[in-house]
């Protein structure tokens, strides 16, 4: 294989470099991912180590399936490559040498954030918690002492000064004996369960490090002191352990994620070879300039500058709004702008530090009818009805799982009210049994009659599930499953809401279906396990805008990126530390690097958040991106008849011209406006298909109709030579300010 004809110099050499522990300080978009898998290649073909031999971590299920494909593609024998994330590789070991769990039987259950949420919510009501600041630090630091690779003991006696330690000792105390009771993990446990199974078992550490003698972790950097502590540990006897990171990246610290890894690294392993990263494939020059400019603000990294050999590019736009429906309508008509010259909805993007700020742009996108996706919305299997259903399954592989079960105790509807199930969960309180246990043998209990009655088609479903489960596949199995327990006949098909429960249970089934095809000889324990570990955006169908936090687009690249909202308090969030606002300046460099070809950046003169409006002031980052210093925003009080009083509206100084749109001769010709605004923007008029609007038509009481808001009339015109502006109220959303040059609006006649 012609490797240099597929790497760059640097590239090369780091691959080359297969013997004891190396570093590459990655750049964002310098082709880490191809470094990675090549060397996988080489190792295999050219220095002959079985494929069995090396284990890849990455740090999302997508990224592991990723690379699996890539190494597959070029290598024979890359299918046996271990590719995974830190949780997944725990959770496997686990349940190979679940016999030597003191705690937990094999067939352990993964507790989700929301699984978590219900103990705590249970745990807080108990021990009369009722501070919100108290319950949300107790939460955050369960997760600390884990991630920290601590015990609690430790951890208290750090912070003994605090009044609050006594009292959160006995939480945390009582909410891992919770999840013993259940016989689960949290995704926190599987590592600290993991790492104290190979520290106390160095047999079992033995056996792992003479199956695996080459490692690499990717995105190092977002790595917790845990999980470099697994890591260094289980390639302590070979040392030949590859990380790649990008300290410039490093925006986790929030959860856990520490950027001195990559310097312990260093540290640990002195005779550590260092390469770096330089050339970006992603970005045009212009882009780069401006990442380069804000990171070298930074401190606490390696002195890197990202190059590239692509054009230059269009310049990096600033856009001043007046207020955040001003911004949204920029943002929105530039995105029909630029898919009217040909990009595809899907790669373009609108990324925020904060989620509160999407209303505005999903409104405005929903308006004008553009397809979009919230970016790590509220996942697939995490709704109510998916989660009742995978629950039935875990009620029958893992019968001690009291929160499981409790999903399923009423669903479908059996009239089995809550005080009937606090007296079930006091009676296998009391006895130390699942309520499983108690409801397979009601009959023996001391319940009425009416809640015997109910409770035996539960038992008899129970038991024929527990006696087929070993007799079918996984597919066969579930849809049994479904059948028998008359889910979907519990749903009205004619109600909209509940028949799109139900096409969501049969998207599971068809996961289930697709799962058992591509894994053969697979169980129930790990399907449940693969739907748990799943990756936030597994359930994007990829069709529309993107609107995303910029921490979840990390990784995701866009031909055309909206950053949003550059305004102090908002990006950067008000910080004291100086740790802090590093971070907040990685943020915005990953922010930046997510851009191909286009970039934008918005800010907003006054915002309305947590219930008032307050005036907004630039954000530093636009100034050390060289954006906001010659760019200078004076407010223009103007009539608008809207309103039938004064506001502003923009007016660009000589200085905004010539660094913005005009400078490409561009014209002034779209209104943008809202219920109570009204607001010029600019857009090449032989670029953007404006819609042929019919004057005639465009009259007080003319009746309308939209794809989104239904049917509605048109109550106040606004017309001119370049725009015919309309507020409508429609019979069910109320009113709307739309241009009907964009929006997709038929009259009725």
């Amino acid at each position: 294989m012609n490797y240099k004809a597929e790497l760059n110099d640097e590239q090369y050499e780091a691959m080359l470099c297969t013997q004891g522990p190396v570093l590459v300080s990655a750049g964002a978009g310098s082709g880490k991912t191809r470094l990675l898998t090549y060397r996988v290649a080489y190792l295999i073909t050219d220095c002959g180590v079985p494929a069995q031999k090396i284990l890849a971590i990455t740090f999302t299920n997508k990224a592991a399936n990723e690379m699996k494909e890539r190494i597959a593609k070029i290598v024979p024998d890359g299918g046996l490559v271990t590719v995974c994330t830190f949780h997944s590789f725990c959770a496997r070991m686990l349940r190979t040498y679940s016999s030597f769990l003191k705690d937990y039987k094999e067939n352990f259950s993964i507790f989700t954030e929301t699984d978590s949420n219900k103990i705590f919510k249970d745990l807080f009501k108990q021990m009369d918690i009722v501070d919100e600041e108290t319950k949300s630090n107790f939460k955050h630091n369960v997760s600390t002492i884990k991630n920290e690779n601590m015990t609690v003991e430790e951890f208290v006696k750090i912070y003994s000064y605090s009044p609050a330690m006594r009292e959160f000792e006995k939480f945390f105390n009582a909410y891992q004996a919770e999840l013993v009771k259940n016989n689960a993990m949290d995704f926190d446990d599987l590592l600290v369960n993991f790492y104290n199974l190979i520290r106390s078992n160095p047999e079992i550490l033995e056996s792992i490090q003479n199956r695996y003698e080459y490692f690499s972790v990717d995105e190092f950097q977002d790595t917790n002191k845990l999980q470099y502590d697994i890591i260094k540990l289980l390639a302590s006897k070979s040392r030949n352990l590859l990380i790649v990171g990008d300290e410039d990246q490093s925006i986790y610290g929030w959860r856990g994620a520490n950027i001195d890894n990559i310097f312990q690294f260093t540290r640990d392993f002195k005779e550590a070879k260092v390469f770096k990263l330089e050339q970006n494939y992603r970005s045009t020059k212009k882009i780069l300039e401006r990442a380069n400019l804000i990171i070298k603000n930074n401190k606490n990294r390696l002195d890197k500058k990202l190059f590239t050999e692509n054009d230059e590019g269009a310049e990096v736009y600033y856009y001043p709004a007046m207020n955040e429906a001003e911004e949204a309508d920029f943002v929105v008509h530039t995105i029909i702008q630029r898919h009217n010259q040909g990009v595809a909805y899907n790669d373009m993007a609108i990324l925020m530090r904060l989620n509160a700020l999407s209303r505005a742009f999903e409104e405005k996108l929903l308006t004008y009818n553009i397809p979009h996706i919230m970016y790590n919305g509220f996942k697939f299997f995490e709704r109510a009805e998916i989660k009742s259903v995978l629950s039935y399954l875990t009620a029958v592989v893992n019968p001690t799982d009291d929160l499981s079960f409790l999903r399923i105790i009423n669903f479908p509807k059996r009239g089995i009210g809550d005080t009937s199930i606090d007296k079930l969960v006091d009676i296998a309180s009391s006895s130390k049994r699942s309520i499983k246990d108690v409801v397979m043998n009601y009959e023996y209990e001391v319940l009425p009659k009416p809640l015997k009655d109910k409770l035996k088609p539960l038992k008899e479903l129970l038991q024929d599930l527990d006696e087929n489960i070993n007799k079918m596949g996984i597919y066969e199995f579930f849809t049994y499953l479904i059948n028998r327990s008359e889910i979907m006949s519990s749903y009205d098909k004619d109600n909209e809401q509940e028949y799109e429960r139900m096409l969501n249970i049969n998207s599971l089934v068809n996961s289930v279906r697709e799962f058992e095809e591509n894994n053969e000889g697979a169980t129930i324990v790990d399907y449940l396990q693969n739907v748990t570990l799943s990756s936030a955006m597994d359930d994007d169908d990829g069709k529309g805008v993107v609107i995303a936090t910029v921490h979840s687009a990390k990784g995701l690249e866009f031909n055309t990126v909206f950053v949003v909202g550059c305004e102090e308090k908002i990006f950067p969030i008000s910080r004291e530390d100086n740790d802090d606002l590093e971070e907040e300046r990685r943020l915005m460099y990953v922010a930046v690097t997510r851009a191909e070809k286009e970039l934008y950046l918005t800010s907003s003169g006054s915002r309305f958040m947590y219930g008032k409006r307050e005036y907004s002031v630039k954000s530093r980052f636009l100034y050390e991106l060289d954006l906001a210093k010659e760019r200078k925003y004076e407010p223009n009080l103007q009539y608008n008849s809207f309103n039938k009083g004064f506001n502003y509206s923009p007016k660009f100084s000589e200085a905004h011209y010539s660094n913005n749109f005009q400078n490409k001769g561009d014209n002034m010709n779209t209104i943008g406006s809202n219920n109570n605004q009204s607001y010029n923007y600019t857009f090449k008029k032989d670029t953007v298909e404006k819609k042929t609007v019919d004057l005639s038509k465009i009259k007080l009481g003319a009746r309308v109709n939209h794809p989104k808001f239904g049917e509605g009339k048109i109550v106040e015109i606004s017309t001119g030579s370049s725009n015919h502006t309309v507020k409508i109220k429609f019979d069910t959303v109320g009113e709307k300010m739309l241009s009907l040059d964009y929006a997709p609006i038929e009259f009725i006649d």
